[in-house]
């Protein structure tokens, strides 16, 4: 059963109760990521995440890492291009003391200058360990092939300079133009009462700004890029990007199951191609990203170097049978399957549930039922992955990124920036 309600400091609260679990998560989710931040700001959001663990006007870092771990519960966080969440896992008795904690991380933080100095270094050591990782690193690379310039297209952990540059001054100032109540979806599923969590957070955040900076939405157009970056690994790692669907789209279904048949599992096109039939890869597989008011479609395969060109081909090909070709009943039906699985599935953690439910209202869009989300999975017809499919396939250049010891000749394509 889900419940929502409105504060009147704009505070928007959403729950769901779970009677049969002892557990309640609560996450606290404030509607800005990497895409709000300026430009010779880049990382600022991830680097505030970071330093609201560093200690607030009551409690040291230590101290607030005793109390949860005290607690038996789990505090943690995470910032991505459009939302930054702060979230607790706990026994349902201890949901007051969570929100406590919460509130005073947000409200109270100190950000005193020696601790932004040492999580400056912190930081740049995560983003010399992402560069050192290839097979992670382009998933952002494909993200500025596919979108250049544009805030999307760059990395939430921004660069070495753009975070040593950070100050004080800049770190506040950014907290109290988006850290605001009608900024802020406090989502909790579990064991817990709506009214309760209304209350709680109600009291908790009464000193939190109510008014925040609107998002600019900056002109945004899907380029077709091709980023190649030279590295000395064993391995290729190859994204091709094409266009993608909103978050609330409603053509997100047929897209979900567009993504299983293609990559979307060991029964999936490019797997049994490119590894079972072909043994040029370990790993391929796809997915989708939905954003406010735009998607990605994005295939990634590992292979090496001298068959990289092959891959980049057959991927190709697949694309362009299911544009011609559409899938076959049984490749649907086996998809439908494959999505109502994991979905009830994951509905067996608070976690899930709680992401669910924030994502709901950040997009505004309508709270379904687990037995609505699967009639409107059973509701897509193969023209309907067809026309998906054609729409994100035919209609443009892909992106391409890819790093490793190749150029982009190597890749079999001419294009090539980076």
């Amino acid at each position: 059963m889900y419940e929502k309600s409105s504060l009147d400091s704009g505070i928007q609260v959403i729950t769901e109760r779970i009677p049969h679990v002892r557990s309640v998560t609560i996450g606290f989710w404030f509607q800005v990521g990497s895409r709000d931040e300026p430009t010779q700001q880049q990382g600022i959001t991830h680097f505030i995440e970071h330093m609201l663990f560093k200690g607030t006007a009551s409690r040291s870092a230590k101290e607030i890492a005793e109390a949860m771990d005290a607690t038996g519960g789990q505090l943690n966080a995470f910032t991505t291009k459009e939302h930054t969440c702060y979230y607790a896992r706990m026994l349902d008795q201890h949901l007051p003391f969570a929100v406590d904690l919460l509130a005073d991380m947000v409200l109270h933080s100190r950000f005193d200058p020696s601790d932004i100095a040492k999580e400056k270094g912190v930081v740049t050591e995560e983003i010399r360990m992402y560069e050192d990782a290839p097979d992670e690193l382009v998933h952002d690379l494909i993200l500025e092939a596919a979108w250049g310039a544009h805030p999307l297209g760059r990395s939430t952990l921004g660069t070495v300079a753009s975070v040593q540059a950070l100050s004080r001054d800049t770190l506040v100032d950014f907290v109290n133009q988006h850290y605001a109540a009608e900024n802020l979806v406090v989502a909790a599923a579990g064991n817990v009462e709506h009214q309760q969590v209304v209350d709680l957070v109600a009291a908790a955040f009464a000193g939190l700004p109510h008014q925040a900076m609107n998002r600019t939405n900056s002109s945004l157009s899907r380029q077709s890029q091709v980023l190649v970056r030279y590295k000395d690994t064993e391995q290729v790692h190859l994204c091709v990007g094409n266009g993608g669907v909103p978050r609330s789209d409603p053509h997100k279904y047929a897209m979900y199951i567009l993504d299983t048949v293609l990559g979307g599992g060991m029964s999936s096109r490019l797997f049994q191609e490119l590894r079972e039939e072909r043994g040029l890869v370990y790993s391929a597989y796809s997915y989708h990203s939905g954003f406010q008011e735009t998607g990605l479609f994005t295939v990634y395969a590992g292979t090496s170097p001298e068959n990289a060109a092959t891959v980049l081909s057959l991927i190709y090909g697949e694309q362009e049978h299911l544009c011609r070709e559409g899938i076959s009943q049984q490749e649907l039906q086996r998809a439908k399957e494959q999505l109502k699985g994991g979905l009830m599935l994951s509905l067996e953690s608070t976690s899930n549930r709680m992401h669910r439910l924030a994502k709901a209202v950040l997009y505004q869009e309508q709270m379904l039922n687990p037995d609505e989300i699967i009639a409107r999975i059973e509701a897509v017809t193969a023209q309907d992955v067809r026309d998906v499919a054609q729409t994100s396939f035919a209609h443009s250049q892909p992106a391409v990124a890819a790093i490793g010891a190749i150029d982009a000749a190597g890749l079999g394509v001419c294009r090539q920036e980076g």
